[in-house]
């Protein structure tokens, strides 16, 4: 199930997703985001509800006062989010290996991806997309790029809706998360219709 997309453009992180809650042949629209902001952080979800939940309301990470870099990812946010996951009973032992969820993450002009082993990743072309809509939503991208004639936001939105044309655990409505370095919200945005989707900016 879910398409997060996830732009890099100019100093600030996009991140959408749609609202596909999916069940065997069974498909929902869901009230909960896949993508909200926890302090400085936008952070987009697959793999598991319970996961997005856990990361939302629980997770609780060290205060930093420092540029986004990828050493406070590694040495600082992941140990955070693993004993979240765990403390929450969600992670799991694969061949003596912990195992969590697929996650993106946003932070200042940094976008960051992370995998189920928590490796953290960043990609040199500022696009990143996670679940069963991802090819079709990075095509789309690619398509659109270098988003000279569309903003970011809008392109994430048409990504996010090739997705749900091609992929049957993709559905609308979709939305937007936008939030730049020194501009961020907890709980607090402004939400711009696209049609029946929204973008929200954190203030």
């Amino acid at each position: 199930m879910t398409c997060i997309v996830g732009v890099e453009h100019k100093g600030r992180v996009y991140m959408g997703g749609d609202s596909a809650a999916v069940s065997g042949w069974n498909i929902s629209q869901t009230a909960e985001r896949k993508v909200f902001m926890v302090g400085d952080f936008i952070i987009g979800y697959t793999t598991s509800f319970r996961m997005g939940q856990l990361l939302e309301y629980e997770l609780r990470l060290p205060e930093y006062d420092g540029p986004p870099n990828m050493g406070y990812m590694v040495s600082w946010f992941v140990p955070a989010v693993r004993d979240c996951l765990k403390d929450g009973g969600f992670t799991r032992i694969e061949n003596n290996r912990e195992e969590g969820g697929l996650f993106l993450v946003g932070w200042g002009e940094y976008l960051f991806e992370i995998g189920e082993d928590f490796q953290v990743l960043r990609n040199l072309r500022s696009v990143a997309a996670i679940g069963c809509g991802a090819d079709y939503a990075l095509g789309a991208l690619a398509m659109m790029a270098p988003f000279d004639d569309i903003t970011p936001d809008e392109a994430v939105i048409r990504a996010l809706k090739i997705a749900g044309a091609y992929s049957a655990g993709v559905c609308g409505p979709y939305y937007v998360v936008e939030a730049d370095h020194g501009a961020y919200g907890v709980g607090v945005a402004v939400e711009a219709e696209h049609g029946n989707d929204s973008v929200i900016r954190a203030e």
